[in-house]
């Protein structure tokens, strides 16, 4: 099988590389443009049936010279701008990122691809109505342009269904964390802090609660989706099912680090730094075939390679 993945110089995609390179009779083009991505995460020089290409999704030139040069069988659409102030930052480049999911649909769809896999956010769900949050039943709140374009990108998939007949399936990732992800997000920018003993900033009191997802549990989950033809053409949250405050997982790491950091409380964020989160994680469930990795257990796994949160 021929199988392109954008973004795959970021934390999950370089893991859904590894994973998806296991199997020899897969090929893998990677694509990246290195705007958030780190070449030392590519896993190239591990497996010979992976191929990087530096290329900008959005750039349709770009993007295009390679679909066209490989015929992909199936793609996973992972490249977007991340990190919550990252984003918010630079809310133009990120609403360009529709210009990636696009370029990737029209391609997709004129050169024989069989199915688009997507990786959407929770934070489409914006702040909740709902809870757990269902993948029919929740409605979408997001104001976030990151949330908006995400959402965005679920509607062309859907459309692209209806019209073209273009298979998609949709990821909406709940915090992911692992060994290979940057410290620009919460467990690794914890982590990064306690293990050199620096304070650890939390946004207003910490009482906002969020599951956490170990890698191992989302890249499981999405290949068995992959490769059982499950949830075609439909939504599946990928994330844990067990709800934990800020401020407990910043006490828990300083805990399982042994650190002397402070836990310092500032300004809460204005917006985007939602109250609750918590997925109906029943299909994943289905897909995993066995319960998540536990936070305390999927910590001392990062913890034993920090390579790239410090």
């Amino acid at each position: 099988m021929k199988i392109l993945i954008t973004g795959g110089a970021g934390f999950i995609p370089s893991c859904l590389a590894e994973k998806l390179a296991e199997k020899p009779e897969n090929n893998i083009v990677i694509v990246d443009n290195f705007l958030t991505g780190r070449a030392e995460k590519i896993p190239v020089s591990k497996h010979n049936n992976i191929k990087f290409i530096k290329c900008d999704v959005n750039d349709f030139k770009d993007i295009s010279s390679v679909f066209y040069a490989y015929g992909f069988d199936y793609v996973f659409h992972y490249a977007a701008m991340v990190g919550v102030l990252r984003t918010q930052e630079n809310p133009v480049s990120v609403l360009e990122d529709i210009s990636g999911i696009k370029n990737v649909l029209n391609l997709s769809k004129n050169t024989g691809v069989k199915r688009i896999y997507f990786s959407s956010s929770s934070e489409v769900y914006g702040e909740p109505v709902e809870f757990p949050q269902n993948e029919h039943t929740t409605p979408l709140n997001s104001r976030l342009p990151y949330a908006i374009v995400k959402n965005v990108g679920e509607s062309y998939l859907k459309s692209y269904k209806q019209e073209f007949d273009l298979d998609y399936t949709i990821f909406r990732f709940f915090n992911t964390y692992g060994p290979k992800q940057s410290k620009d997000f919460v467990v690794s920018k914890f982590i990064s802090a306690a293990l050199n003993n620096r304070d650890i900033t939390i946004y207003g009191d910490g009482s906002q609660t969020r599951t956490f997802c170990f890698i191992d549990d989302n890249i499981t989950a999405t290949t068995n989706a992959f490769y059982q033809n499950k949830y075609v053409n439909d939504v599946v949250n990928i994330g844990g099912d067990i709800e934990i405050s800020i401020l407990e997982l910043a006490k828990l790491i300083v805990k399982l680090t042994g650190s002397t950091s402070k836990i310092v409380h500032v300004p809460a964020l204005k917006e985007g730094d939602m109250t609750r989160r918590k997925p109906d994680v029943t299909k994943m469930k289905q897909l995993l075939h066995r319960d998540n990795v536990t936070l305390e257990e999927g910590l001392k796994k990062v913890l034993q390679n920090t390579t790239y949160i410090l």
